[in-house]
């Protein structure tokens, strides 16, 4: 199955498990995200990546320009251990990981919680990639990708007990659109996927498409 079509069952069964008045709240902001433009106006094919410095889940520091010393770089952005959605995906990407790894790139996720969120999401699913964490969203700016959420919905998000107050140190209503770059070892973005749609995700096959078009 491929990553789609899994989050699109997730989503079609988490529909009926929702009440009328949070989904008619999810869907009018979702639209609105849609109709803002922010999606084509996120960085594209042909960009210089921005460089970051950014704490792993365990703390250490690690950085864009040291990641492509080594090969380029996928790089994903995604919403936090919170999001069942996020969870699918880098549980596929994790899955495709070895494929990653043997065209010499290194796969690294980035999210604005805080490190000890991170750590655990790492633990839970296994992950052998590194986890950043973008506290504050100064990457997820610096791409494009980060937006602040409608009051109404921060109150839904509340109501179903995320508490992104404290995963996200203090900084709730800023999340990234869902991304994922394909950078070369020149710092050059070569394939990107930006969705204001956090329900659909880039697919590990096209990553590795990506890949193995850098030649």
């Amino acid at each position: 199955m491929t990553l789609n079509t899994e989050l699109h069952a997730f989503y079609t069964a988490r529909q009926q498990q929702i009440p009328a008045d949070v989904r008619q709240i999810m869907q009018r902001a979702g639209q609105e995200l849609a109709d803002s433009g922010q999606a084509a106006r996120a960085l594209a094919v042909g960009a210089q990546a921005p460089l970051f410095h950014l704490p792993s889940a365990t703390g250490n520091p690690m950085s864009l320009a040291d990641l492509l010393r080594t090969g380029p770089v996928v790089l994903t952005f995604y919403r936090g251990a919170w999001c069942p959605y996020c969870n699918i995906a880098l549980r596929h990407l994790q899955q495709h990981h070895d494929a990653i790894t043997a065209r010499g790139a290194r796969l690294v996720a980035v999210s604005p919680q805080v490190p000890d969120e991170s750590l655990s999401l790492t633990e839970k699913h296994q992950l052998a990639f590194s986890v950043l964490s973008d506290v504050g969203s100064d990457t997820a700016k610096q791409y494009g990708l980060a937006f602040d959420l409608p009051d109404d919905l921060a109150a839904v998000y509340d109501r179903l007990g995320f508490d992104l107050q404290r995963v996200n140190g203090g900084h709730p209503r800023t999340l990234p659109l869902p991304a994922t770059y394909v950078i070369d070892r020149e710092g050059v973005i070569r394939w990107a996927f930006v969705d204001t749609d956090y329900t659909k995700r880039a697919e590990p096959a096209d990553i590795l498409a990506a890949l193995d078009a850098l030649g």
